[in-house]
């Protein structure tokens, strides 16, 4: 826990970003904020400062912090005209904690490096739920010398936090997350699927199974969510989707074959083409119930 509040930069403030700037305020540090959408009231109301431009953000602020959906997002936040970039003077540090490209992601921290400040990715795990509880797992790539700087303000934001390696291992970590996540999501539901269709409860199978050797959070949380068809958004199946194109675009480069990740990501698609991209990714079992003309359990009457 730091001691001394600071000056802290925060760029996107959507789901998980505003939570996690909630945190360092909560703390005294004292932040400077940009997003591109409406600010929420709990960091309107809490006395940051809310600049025009990444570029604003990055001349006030000592250690800038981004959170923002995609590769070019974040390209953009950095390098555009009035981006942190330009903002940026020797001694500062970057903090990009998207889930991103890591070949992408190692190019950046170079070109943040020629000015003479260091970058971290650091990618999280635990979606809204995580943001909100500071439970995050952070998956870190960068110097020690500066995750030993910032390591406190991740610790006001999450419990696991791990430096994995130098700059790009973080956004690997992340993206290793995201194929044990999906396919994690895929294997309950068509465990869940099949119990359903063959008559059998699946609140109850899914009961038996969580003490069992199949038991996981995955089953935990979102098997409760296919049975309760509790889809709103806590993590969007067209971030997911990204997330599996990034990780095939990474198998291919290494040429390395990832034929499950390839399967699950086409499950994804057929959902994103029925217009269910901005629902949770839980609803990956909605791709397989329409192959199976059948439902894990009936959706609520409207």
């Amino acid at each position: 826990m730091t001691t001394s509040p600071l000056k802290l930069g925060f760029i996107g403030l959507g789901i998980m970003g505003t939570p996690m700037a909630s945190h360092l305020i909560k703390a005294g540090h004292q932040l400077f904020v940009h997003t591109v959408g409406k600010i929420a009231p709990e960091i309107t109301e809490s006395g940051a400062t809310i600049c025009t431009n990444a570029k604003g953000v990055a001349e006030r602020a000592d250690i800038v912090f981004i959170m923002v959906p995609d590769t070019p997002d974040v390209a953009a936040v950095l390098f555009d005209a009035d981006g942190v970039a330009a903002g940026l003077s020797k001694g500062k540090t970057v903090v990009d904690m998207s889930s991103i490209s890591p070949i992408e992601t190692k190019q950046f921290a170079k070109k943040i490096n020629a000015l003479g400040c260091d970058y971290l990715d650091a990618p999280v795990s635990g979606g809204e739920v995580g943001a909100k509880a500071a439970s995050l797992t952070i998956m870190v790539g960068g110097p020690e010398a500066a995750f030993a700087l910032v390591k406190p303000l991740f610790e006001l934001m999450g419990k696991n936090i791990t430096l994995v390696g130098g700059n790009g291992d973080g956004q690997t970590t992340k993206v290793a997350n995201q194929i044990i996540v999906a396919l994690n999501i895929a294997a309950v539901g068509e465990a869940l699927l099949f119990a359903s269709k063959a008559g059998a409860d699946p609140a109850k199978v899914r009961q038996a199974l969580m003490g069992g050797f199949a038991a996981s959070r995955i089953l935990e949380v979102h098997g409760e969510r296919m049975i309760k068809r509790t889809f709103a958004p806590g993590f969007r199946i067209g971030l997911h989707q990204k997330d599996l194109s990034l990780a095939l675009a990474g198998a291919r480069a290494l040429g390395v074959a990832l034929p499950q990740t390839a399967g699950v990501a086409q499950l994804m698609q057929a959902c994103a083409a029925n217009g269910m991209q901005d629902l949770d990714h839980s609803a990956l079992v909605r791709a397989l119930e329409l192959m199976a003309n059948h439902t894990v359990a009936p959706d609520p009457k409207v």
